[in-house]
């Protein structure tokens, strides 16, 4: 039986007996001696074999790493000038007394151990070995405390957990729906949920008043390094309450966990910017403060100018023209600008102009730029005076369509920031608040949260007049460049939320069959209320400093969203379709 984890046995035990279980890690013989460490989901324990135990030492001899073992042994001090001080158990080590085998392993498809990369398929492939390394346990462990502190928190603060259907009604909530086809109803399908946001509304309809919920959600779209089909989404509603209250319940939670987990202190209140500061300053409504570049706005200073591409969008309602200023960047290469240009074609941008400042004291003459000869004296001034570089700088300018612009010098920023090591070591949570209900499309109008976001007007003749104009009592968490969750307050009647479907472009009858159930709960007493969703998978990414959700997930799909281990998805027969009245 055992009596210990290897990670957690320590001097305090010296003398003792104990029965241990794991893995080897790694076999060292030194001739007299067989030093075997020994892992298990704490840690390594070194496990010595004396040459004077003949049988125990012939069968030592033969191990090799991820065997599995049952060690017997007394716990002693490690000789003097041997003590491992990067290991937990690195005073101590176990002089073995028995040993059973109780698995033996062939060789591995790769190695596990912190120098050594094997391709992440191949890791994928053999997800459950990957999980065997410590880096990666320690992660799953970290992922597990989070949740368990995140259920207590709101334990705490009144709230109860209810478990919310997996097989549901298709909806339109942004993303491909997961279908799944119904034996008993031939021709119709269930489908898996994008999130619980129907039936949490719901629940506050039926007077439970505070819910929450760690439930898995699925969305059918393309993938990327903070995304995956499935994943875990921290899902929290509230009755009789407001913005102020739901923001102050989210800072208070993630101020906890990192001071319990990561003993980081978090600032008190968090930042709080609105979307229209957030595309203008920093081209994203994510942005990533730790990062101290900001976006300059120049469209007003290039009304008179003769270059043709900036008079061009300087003078169109949807253009704009802004600047970026990269300190210290005067030894920049033509081929490193160059590759900048390159970089923002990616988002549509056509072009991106540069000054080099070689000299502010000089004025004009210490600039340098193949564009300055379109500009005049004072306009050349008026752009250096409001951009206020220091010499050695180099000043990025764009101009195209407000999206493209926004969009580009957005990640521009993001990758100077990188490139030139301008991203702090710290932690800067915001709120990003104020956001716009509806965005207009080639299509018609649709909605940047989700239809059931209540707007900041409640006259319903002047928001179906003016979708464009109305604003969304709405608010996303973002941290170091990642948006965490968003939320929002909902709306809480018929008549509201029939005039937002209507301008989503959702007639009557297809509001009945699709939101029946949700506009039917309005007659009869609905609550105002509203909530907040996050995503656990992205909390434990950011703070366990890893560069995906795959590192944190026990068993992630891959980029395509297959999995490797089982070999999902799969073709099923021929008789599994025909009973569900399916052809392929």
């Amino acid at each position: 039986m055992r009596t210990h984890y290897c990670g957690e046995v320590n001097s305090k035990a010296i003398n003792q007996l104990v029965e241990l279980y794991g893995w080897v890690n790694k076999v060292r013989n030194h001739g007299k001696l067989i030093f075997i460490d020994l892992r298990d989901r704490s840690g390594i324990v070194q496990v010595v074999v004396n040459q004077d135990q003949s049988d125990l030492f012939a069968l030592a001899e033969k191990f090799h790493n991820e065997f599995v073992l049952q060690i017997t042994g007394k716990i002693q001090a490690r000789p003097a000038g041997l003590v491992n001080s990067e290991m937990r158990t690195g005073e101590i080590e176990i002089v073995v007394t028995d040993i059973i085998v109780l698995a033996t392993a062939e060789p591995l498809p790769f190695v596990l151990d912190e120098f050594q990369t094997a391709h992440d398929d191949l890791r994928l492939r053999y997800r459950y070995l990957d999980l065997r390394r410590q880096e990666l346990t320690e992660k799953i462990w970290f992922r597990a405390k989070v949740a368990k502190k995140i259920r207590q928190y709101f334990d705490d603060c009144g709230f109860i957990e209810i478990e919310t259907p997996m097989l549901t009604k298709t909806t339109p909530e942004g993303a491909r729906d997961f279908l799944v086809p119904s034996r008993n109803f031939k021709g119709e399908f269930y489908a898996l949920p994008q999130s619980p946001q129907i039936f949490k509304q719901l629940l506050m309809a039926a007077g439970f008043d505070r819910y929450y919920q760690l439930v898995r959600c699925f969305r059918d779209e393309d993938l990327r390094a903070d995304r995956q089909p499935e994943f875990t989404q921290l899902d929290v509603e509230l009755a009789f309450t407001s913005e102020a209250e739901i923001m102050q319940l989210i800072e208070e939670m993630l101020r906890q966990l990192f001071k319990e987990l990561l003993q980081v202190v978090l600032p008190n209140p968090f930042l709080k910017i609105t979307y229209k500061e957030a595309m203008e300053k920093y081209g994203s409504d994510k942005p990533d403060l730790r990062i101290p570049l900001e976006i300059i706005e120049l469209t007003d200073l290039m009304q008179n100018v003769g270059f043709e591409v900036f008079a061009k969008f300087a003078h169109n309602p949807q253009g704009r023209i802004a600047a970026l200023c990269l300190p210290n960047a005067k030894s920049l290469s033509r081929k490193q600008l160059d590759g900048y240009t390159e970089f923002v074609g990616i988002y549509g941008l056509k072009g991106l102009a540069n000054i080099k400042v070689n000299d502010v004291a000089l004025g004009l003459q210490g600039l340098q730029s193949s564009i300055l000869k379109f500009f005049d004296k004072e306009t050349i001034e008026r752009i250096i005076s409001r951009v206020n570089p220091k010499s050695g700088d180099i000043i990025f300018i764009a101009a195209s369509e407000n999206k493209i612009v926004n969009e580009a010098l957005g990640a521009l920023r993001v990758k100077l920031g990188h490139d030139h090591n301008l991203v702090s070591d710290s932690w800067q949570p915001l709120w990003v608040v104020d956001f716009p209900c509806f965005e207009k499309t080639e299509t018609g109008w649709t909605f940047l949260h989700h239809p059931f976001t209540a707007p900041v007007e409640n006259n319903i003749e002047e928001i179906l007049k003016n979708p464009g104009a109305v604003m969304a009592r709405a608010y996303d968490m973002v941290l170091n460049g990642t948006e965490l969750g968003g939320g929002s307050i909902r709306i809480h009647n018929r008549e509201m939320q029939l005039a937002v479907f209507k301008i989503l472009g959702i007639d009557p009858v297809l509001s009945e069959q699709q939101f029946g159930h949700l506009l039917e709960s309005f007659k009869y007493g609905y609550p105002p209320e509203g909530g907040i969703a996050f995503g656990l998978d992205r909390i434990v990414m950011l703070m366990t400093k890893s560069k995906s959700i795959r590192e944190v997930i026990a068993f992630p799909k891959t980029q395509t969203g297959s999995c490797l281990l089982t070999g999902a998805p799969s073709k099923v027969t021929a008789s599994q379709l025909s009973e569900l009245g399916i052809k392929v």
